[in-house]
């Protein structure tokens, strides 16, 4: 029996990438998009160009979370077993999808299942093979930027998985609920995982799947929004989790050393904006601040 799935596609300004990954998901997979709040000819692209797609609008971007929340809602309301979160820039066959799936369907604690990530420019270079958290909860991604020589074989559980290309199970989503949207953007997917974890859900690593994602390159060199929502979102993780002192000691020490080396070191004057956009992510989340960056950095 053809397993009960839909693929949530979230456009934000990209209806090229929005329509590649339509494409190579299939007319036999059932496909929803949301448009996370897109400037008007991005919306009407996409309008000329999906047809039998069901669309929904969003008036303003409410990130990552609160974008797929919207589509997760649609989905368990229409009663859908599995649900795909798959960013507009990643690409994964839908005979993969259904593989995955399948492969997942032989855990019934498996929550959460995800591919191998691989660079979409660079393929043969790793982008994500699962995630890991240690003791002092730094999150990483496992194989980040390895050569892809099948170093990863057999389905394993991690402790997370990139939100890229993500495939969650609906009675985990009913159980643990859904994303949380204070984080707007970066570590929402691993606060997801962790409570899913916590719940007794397991998070599986599947490589013999693979995805291509386009939005992070092996150089990728972030702007400085992306550390302000990657420093706050930590601390609002660790807050949340009630991490223990190790975790709070480590975010700190850290924060507070790259701040100073941004601020004293000519070499990092490339850095000021990044180091404005951390203080201002400290200072933030000391204010309690969440969601959506208030201002320009």
């Amino acid at each position: 029996m053809k397993p009960n799935i839909l693929a949530i596609i979230l456009n934000w300004n990209k209806p090229q990438d929005t329509l590649r990954c339509l494409e190579m998901l299939g007319e036999d997979i059932p496909r929803l998009v949301v448009d996370n709040g897109s400037a008007p000819e991005s919306r009407e692209i996409l309008r000329k160009a999906i047809r039998g797609v069901p669309m929904i609008e969003l008036p303003q971007n409410l990130g990552y979370a609160g974008g797929n929340n919207v589509g997760i809602r649609w989905a368990l309301e229409n009663h859908f077993d599995w649900i795909l979160l798959i960013n507009e820039d990643a690409i994964l066959t839908g005979s993969d999808l259904l593989h995955l799936i399948s492969i997942a369907e032989t855990d019934p604690l498996a929550g959460f299942a995800g591919p191998l990530i691989l660079h979409a420019d660079s393929d043969h270079l790793i982008q994500s093979a699962g995630g890991q958290l240690n003791r002092f909860w730094h999150p990483s991604h496992r194989g980040q930027n390895q050569v892809n020589q099948g170093q990863y074989v057999h389905p394993e559980e991690v402790d997370w998985l990139s939100g890229c290309a993500l495939l969650a199970r609906s009675q985990m989503i009913r159980s643990i609920g859904y994303l949380d949207e204070s984080f707007f953007l970066y570590e929402e997917e691993l606060d997801w995982c962790i409570r899913a974890r916590q719940a007794g859900w397991k998070c599986l690593f599947v490589p013999e799947i693979q995805a291509r994602h386009a939005g992070v390159r092996p150089d990728y060199e972030p702007p400085p929004y992306i550390t302000y929502y990657m420093v706050r979102n930590h601390f609002r993780l660790l807050a949340k989790h009630r991490a223990g002192f190790l975790p709070w000691a480590y975010a700190l020490i850290q924060s507070l050393r790259t701040l100073i080396v941004w601020s004293v070191r000519p070499k990092w004057r490339s850095k000021r904006l990044h180091r404005d956009a951390l203080w201002l992510a400290m200072k933030d989340f000391l204010q309690g601040k969440s969601g959506p960056l208030s201002q320009n950095i």
